[in-house]
């Protein structure tokens, strides 16, 4: 194999990692807990998306006496929680990364 070849197989295989990048991106993966009460949605690279809490989750006894404005503020003030500990998880990563490669850009490797 000569180097033309090499060169056109490392190009098409950073194509095919940049589109299933993007394709992992804009894929929605749910995860739920008590019977549906919790729904956690992902995109396809681990990203956190939403929260959707249901009444049941916040009182179970009584779900009748919890209001939509608590539930859409509950959602908000965990999904912020979690979104900030993401992009603190991700700038960590992205730090202990380039401290390993020096600083070079390695296709496949987000950061």
């Amino acid at each position: 194999m000569n180097i033309m070849q090499m060169m056109k197989q490392a190009q098409s295989l950073q194509q095919k990692l940049k589109s299933t990048q993007e394709e992992l991106a804009r894929t929605e993966i749910t995860g739920e807990s008590a019977g549906g009460a919790v729904i956690v949605t992902c995109d396809g690279q681990g990203k956190f998306k939403s929260i959707k809490l249901k009444a049941e989750a916040i009182n179970p006894e009584n779900p009748s006496s919890v209001d939509s404005e608590t539930v859409e503020m509950l959602e908000d003030i965990i999904s912020t929680a979690i979104q900030q500990a993401s992009d603190r998880a991700s700038k960590e990563m992205e730090s202990k990364m380039k401290a390993v490669t020096g600083g070079i850009n390695i296709p496949g490797l987000n950061f």
